[in-house]
């Protein structure tokens, strides 16, 4: 368990260490950049030994060995007031305390799947330890799941590998304690256990957490699709979905029409870097804004949960902690760090929405924020996600500086000048809490009264480029995201104007009765 000197326990922290708990294994407890000026040692072990004790660690997990490390020096000891010169403390203490594989190659044959990859050649690949036994190129298996009892397939290994670096090679066969990667199986996933026919045992695994995150992947439909991706069509992108599929067991997707999908994940941050791959290689689509996967338990529609673990500055204390009750968070806990302070919430995952840009905001990028689902709750009402509004292009053209110039007056421009634009596409923040739409194509007239060089030059203010989970963050739930190869473009869903206000009147006139 590596944890941080200065920093304690983080939220992934947690996670990770409740998996291993729950499997059983043994800890050792690292405890690395000692030599770090603000490290708190001993506070650090404090919290390490109160989280070992909320997570219902046995005796011996609780009583764990405890590494003193350096990872800049390339050193460790047993006692944190002791300077160590090199890492044999560390290497001792896996060697002594971890047992090493065991398992009896004479046994029946098991191996659990702890992961899954993917060849255009040979389909998936499983990857897994072997418990015990011995498997072998050719030899016929049992597939069975710990979970679900049903579950009896038959299999052969039509090939086995070892691994070496980053590269795999064939082997004949492979014994007990050894990892290796084998394929032959169309349907097998991450938790299925390999037997011997003849002594069918499936392994205890952690079952998979279920999606909490959809959001609908579409064809790109905008006045600028095609021109910059490879893969731009709906069979291109069932076709990439599908194989993602493979591969990642904790995606999940449904068609909801002709041209459009919903993708569920495990967070925003597990969606992003499928979009952000998918972009690398070729592929134009449109998404939409991220929403929450609900369950019913007892009767009551819950939501996800999450803990959520802020370290910010005193004096940027108070902003957070409000903008956390606004978006429904239950403030736990409080611990002075020095000059910052450490505040760990449980706010719903809907309320983390196009959070992080504020956070940073409000803490003058000095702020350092992490999360992990926590549970599931009864739903906690609306949250209101974005106060600003877009700043919208009239017309479809390209940005000038006399355009932009007008348009940054009433907020802060995504584009410079020389930008193609579209009507309907978003440009910029509003700074009112409603949208508006500007021209930013709109040229200066010249005339005689009005000559091109008669006025002072105009100064435009650098445009805000924003990344990827930016992007996703700003969206409002009217908008899409435009993901290509060269261009990410937030547009409204429906381009026209007229359309957008009529249907403006509609919503105020239903919501006034």
């Amino acid at each position: 368990l590596l944890v941080d000197a200065a920093e304690g326990p983080m939220p992934q922290t947690r996670f990770v260490l409740q998996k291993a708990l729950e499997l059983g294994h043994k800890v050792i407890v690292a405890v690395n950049k000692i030599d770090k000026p603000d490290a708190r040692v001993h506070e650090v072990m404090d919290e390490i030994l109160e989280l070992l004790l909320e997570l219902d660690a046995t005796d011996e997990q609780f009583n764990s060995p405890t590494v003193f490390c350096s990872g800049r020096q390339g050193t460790a000891s047993y006692s944190p007031d002791e300077a160590g010169t090199d890492l044999k403390p560390l290497f001792e203490t896996i060697i002594n305390y971890i047992p090493a594989p065991g398992g009896d190659d004479t046994a029946p044959m098991q191996l659990l799947v702890s992961s899954i990859d993917y060849n255009d050649y040979v389909g998936r690949i499983a990857v897994g330890r072997v418990e015990r036994g011995t498997i072998k190129v050719g030899q016929e298996v049992t597939i069975c799941d710990y979970h679900d009892p049903g579950v009896r397939q038959r299999g052969k290994v039509v090939a086995l590998y070892e691994f070496d670096g980053l590269a795999k090679n064939p082997i004949p066969e492979a014994h007990a304690g050894e990892i290796v990667a084998l394929s032959g199986m169309a349907d097998i996933t991450i938790g299925r256990t390999l037997c011997a026919p003849d002594c069918v045992e499936p392994l205890p695994f952690v079952k998979i957490s279920d999606p909490t995150i959809e959001m609908t992947f579409a064809v790109n439909d905008s006045p600028f699709a095609g021109k910059e991706g490879k893969f731009v069509t709906s069979r291109n992108l069932r076709d990439r979905l599908e194989r993602e599929l493979l591969k990642d067991v904790s995606l999940h997707v449904t068609e909801q029409g002709t041209d459009s999908f919903n993708v569920a994940g495990r967070g925003e941050m597990h969606l992003s870097i499928l979009m952000e791959t998918m972009r690398r290689e070729g592929y134009e689509f449109s998404v939409s804004t991220p929403h929450v996967l609900t369950k019913t338990v007892d009767g009551k529609l819950c939501e996800p949960i999450e803990r959520m673990v802020a370290d910010v500055p005193e004096e940027c204390m108070g902003s957070v902690i409000e903008k956390m009750g606004r978006r429904k968070g239950d403030l736990l806990g409080m611990t002075p760090m020095g000059s910052r302070y450490r505040l760990e919430f449980l706010v719903p995952s809907r309320g983390l929405f196009g959070y992080r840009n504020e956070f940073l905001t409000d803490t003058r990028g000095e702020g350092i924020m992490s999360s992990v689902l926590d549970s599931y709750a009864p739903m906690k009402g609306e949250i209101e996600r974005r106060q600003v509004g877009s700043l919208i292009a009239f017309e479809t053209g390209e940005a000038v500086t006399y355009g932009l110039a007008a348009a940054q007056e009433r907020g802060t421009l995504f584009i410079g000048p020389g930008t193609p634009v579209y009507a309907g596409m978003v440009v910029g923040v509003c700074s009112r809490n409603e949208d508006m739409t500007v021209n930013v194509c709109k040229r200066k007239q010249l005339t005689n009264m009005r000559a091109a060089g008669s006025d002072e030059a105009t100064r435009l203010t650098p445009p805000k480029i924003m990344s990827l989970e930016q992007c996703l963050e700003f969206l409002a739930d009217d908008e899409l995201l435009e993901c290509t190869p060269k261009s990410l473009r937030i547009r409204k869903r429906e381009l026209d104007h007229s359309i957008r206000m009529r249907n403006l009147m509609k919503k105020r006139a239903q919501e006034q009765g």
